[in-house]
């Protein structure tokens, strides 16, 4: 599938995965919303239509969309974060070198900071609460909730043709997944939507039971040679072959500023260790990590 590596100028794979193309959907609600898909082309002779599906490889497979990972990618929920109105800037606390496991007055071997760096992060308002399951629960459909009914939507009109007599055991699917069905779902507890409001750059996705089961990737630094760029392209090269999440299980110095420049430029939810880097901070030295230091590396 993903068979068709081309180097971006900066140094990561880019370009549509072979048969099929990048297409974005409006959404049916009419709220303006588009959603990514891949379009795949069948064989003329079959006289089958195309087919969308899922995808999670973000602008990588996008002819049309300029790469740079020094710029990171377009912040794609940053409208609808702010349009609600319960955020907040505030000033960043500066990288300091420990948090990039630099203890010693050796700092040789440290890696780029991102250049395009958040310097003001977002916080949720006095008393608000900024959560997908807060709006939910008090009956608010977001744009979120809109993006990921589309996508749980793919492929299942055919699936409506097929008999479906097993045991659901106490699932709950749906022949067609509206928005207010993933508020629903949400709002009981039953699914998820982990989209941060400091990584606007993914593109919003549900797990849950009554939803597409998901897959997870994990990817993490080399302890022989490595660079940013190769780490940012093993993040593109996981969603290429459809990992819905991935986890940066990366240990060792730069472990910040390498999870940086992978979140600005992941389309997908990134998850991330802080123990590991916590224990960075001391040294490796687990009897000397604090609250302070493990409360300082979260947040």
């Amino acid at each position: 599938m993903a068979d068709i590596p081309a180097k971006a100028e900066i140094g990561v794979t880019t370009g549509p995965i072979r048969g099929s193309r990048k297409v974005h959907v409006a959404a049916h609600s009419g709220s303006g919303v588009r959603v990514a898909m891949r379009e795949i082309d069948l064989e003329p002779s079959s006289g089958e239509p195309s087919i969308r599906v899922y995808d999670t490889s973000g602008p990588y497979t996008d002819p049309e969309a300029h790469i740079d990972i020094m710029a990171g990618l377009p912040s794609l929920r940053r409208e609808w974060i702010m349009a609600r109105g319960d955020v907040e800037e505030y000033d960043a606390r500066a990288v300091k070198p420990e948090d990039n496991g630099q203890l010693g007055p050796d700092r040789s071997g440290g890696v780029r900071p991102f250049p395009n760096v958040v310097q003001h992060p977002l916080r949720a308002k006095p008393g608000m609460n900024v959560s997908q399951m807060h709006y939910a629960k008090r009956g608010i459909i977001t744009p979120e909730m809109e993006y990921v009914a589309e996508r749980e939507n793919l492929g299942r009109e055919r699936l409506a043709e097929y008999v479906r007599d097993g045991q659901d055991w106490g699932a709950s699917i749906p022949d067609y997944v509206t928005p207010e069905f993933v508020r629903d779902e949400v709002a009981r507890g039953r699914a998820i939507i982990p989209n941060n409001i400091n990584h606007p750059e993914t593109e919003p996705m549900a797990i849950g039971r009554n939803f597409l089961v998901k897959i997870n990737a994990n990817i993490g630094n080399s302890a022989v040679a490595s660079d940013v760029a190769s780490e940012v392209d093993k993040m593109v090269w996981s969603i290429r072959w459809g990992a819905d999440t991935v986890m940066d299980l990366s240990t060792g110095r730069n472990i910040h500023d390498t999870r940086e420049w992978i979140i600005r430029n992941s389309p997908v939810p990134i998850g991330t260790v802080p123990i590991y880097q916590a224990l960075e901070k001391v040294g490796g030295i687990a009897e000397e990590l604090t609250w302070e230091i493990f409360r300082d590396t979260l947040i």
